[in-house]
């Protein structure tokens, strides 16, 4: 029975994260961290993760950026492993990330579902063989019109992975309305929309002469990302210090 302290409890994801945890018979909430009290869970809730004396295998954190150093501190200081999910973090908190990965497991991904990671398990494999074949390569998101970052960081990770793949050749190219000119080869377009309440889509087009091969993700609720977090602590209790990701999670 794998132990979780669920950091960021009360907010959207720590609830759905809650409800996967309850209903798994493998793993166990033992505790939370929330500054908010307005929700009465089944298990101790303390407001600041350095108050929690509650023993654990893994914590999950979803809360925010400005949590995550205590959070950090904490995990260091206990040896309790960490599923990282909050975003958003500085560039000396993502140092402070890789410091603590060298005392205590840490596992930090772009993206927590597990479809996403197969997926850019998959465009490796694709890219390997279109690629020097000359297909284009062009990515485009979904996301609700509530979304701040555009493109997604997912979006970001998809197209990482392409690249890598292909030797670093591709230039990414966000905007093409500034200019009249032909496509170049070594470009990946990635385009996002923004409307409504669509919580992610993202299709990655390989596009060769009379013919497209297109690799779609659609996540149709934010449970597709609370299962992946809860696989995620499974993987990584007992784990050794060290950085991790969902592609260790999926093998």
């Amino acid at each position: 029975m794998t132990r979780i302290i669920m950091h960021g409890c009360n907010g959207r994801m720590g609830q759905v994260i809650t409800g996967i945890v309850k209903a798994d018979p493998e793993v166990t909430m033992v505790a939370g961290v929330d500054v908010s009290d307005h929700i009465q869970n089944e298990y101790p809730v303390f407001k600041n993760i350095a108050d929690c004396d509650v023993e654990a295998d893994v914590i999950i954190d979803f809360s925010n950026a400005a949590a995550v150093d205590g959070l950090l501190e904490y995990s260091v200081s206990k040896q309790v492993p960490v599923v990282l999910c909050s975003t958003g973090l500085s560039e000396e908190q993502l140092a402070k990330v890789k410091e603590s990965a060298a005392k205590v497991a840490v596992l930090k991904s772009a993206n927590m579902s597990l479809g996403i990671n197969l997926l850019m398990k998959l465009l490796k494999e694709a890219t390997g063989v279109l690629s020097p074949a000359g297909y284009d390569v062009e990515i485009v998101e979904k996301h609700h019109n509530q979304k701040l970052d555009a493109p997604s960081g997912t979006a970001i990770a998809l197209a990482d992975s392409v690249n890598e793949a292909a030797g670093g050749k591709y230039e990414y190219v966000y905007d093409r309305s500034q200019v009249r000119q032909k496509r170049d080869a070594k470009e990946l377009g990635i385009s996002a929309v923004r409307g409504g309440t669509i919580v992610g889509e993202h299709d990655v087009l390989f596009c060769g002469i009379d013919e497209v091969i297109t690799f779609s993700h659609t996540a149709y609720s934010r449970s597709v990302f609370a299962k992946g977090a809860v696989q995620a602590a499974k993987f990584l209790a007992g784990k050794p210090a060290g950085m991790y990701d969902m592609q260790d999670v999926i093998g």
